[in-house]
């Protein structure tokens, strides 16, 4: 199983704290990686205590993704205490619900600045470093509306179908120079940002209905598909977007 081995491989995931950035963390060090977690506030640390009681080596730091200068100043602290990056995980993610005619710029700037402009600027400082290496794994998280538009939520669509094609538009580049660029499109997954939609028992039902598997994702879904991305394994995967999505997408 050497080819799903990252023992020792220096990771970065932002969106930590919580849902599948959590999950995922959790995954890269149970595997044997020295995780770094970004969280906006002092959550990021806790959090990294929670998980390092567990045994596992965690540490966290607090970064405001929407502010460029924080991004950069805590990449670069990130960099020095790790001692480098090989797998970065772009798992943090905002919603903002409107209708489109009354959808308020503001919310649609803070949503594209934390979703898609945070996503490539973090991917750029993670590439410079992984190119220098030769080597790295960068996954970012994509969505169900990466290929969907969906309701009241122009700017959350409009931002993750951007995550998809910055992928591929890395993955051209970088494929070459030994950077693996891949995305992960999670499905209806029960965490928090989906709290609205798992209390309406009727928008619920028909999502559960659509699902060929029958349920709604949790957390630990994402660890194989992640570990796969975050490895050897997938060392010819090059911007491909994957959906875990308990079939959605194929009904």
């Amino acid at each position: 199983m050497t080819l799903f081995d990252i023992s020792g491989k220096k990771a970065m995931v932002t969106g930590g704290t919580r849902g599948l950035g959590r999950g995922m963390a959790e995954a890269l060090a149970e595997a044997g990686a020295d995780v770094m977690i970004f969280g906006t506030s002092d959550k990021a640390l806790a959090v990294a205590e929670e998980i390092s009681a567990k045994g596992l080596k965690v540490q966290g730091a607090v970064m405001d993704l929407a502010q460029a200068e924080s991004r950069r100043t805590v990449f670069a602290d990130a960099l020095k205490t790790l001692g480098g990056v090989d797998i970065l995980v772009n798992a943090a993610g905002i919603q903002r619900r409107h209708k489109c005619e009354d959808f308020p710029m503001s919310d649609w700037q803070d949503v594209l600045e934390v979703n898609l402009t945070a996503v490539f600027d973090m991917c750029q400082l993670a590439g410079r470093e992984m190119l220098a290496a030769g080597s790295g794994k960068i996954i970012n998280i994509a969505s169900l509306l990466s290929f969907f538009g969906g309701f009241t939520v122009p700017a959350y669509a409009a931002s993750k179908g951007g995550v998809m094609q910055l992928t591929k538009a890395l993955a051209n580049e970088w494929a070459s120079r030994g950077i693996n660029v891949n995305a992960i499109a999670p499905g209806y997954m029960a965490t928090e940002m989906n709290t609205a939609l798992l209390a309406d028992e009727k928008r619920n039902s028909e999502i559960t209905a659509r699902i060929p598997a029958h349920r709604w994702g949790e957390p630990q879904d994402m660890k194989g598909p992640l570990l796969f991305l975050a490895s050897s394994a997938s060392d010819y995967v090059h911007g491909a977007v994957l959906p875990v999505d308990g079939g959605y997408l194929g009904r």
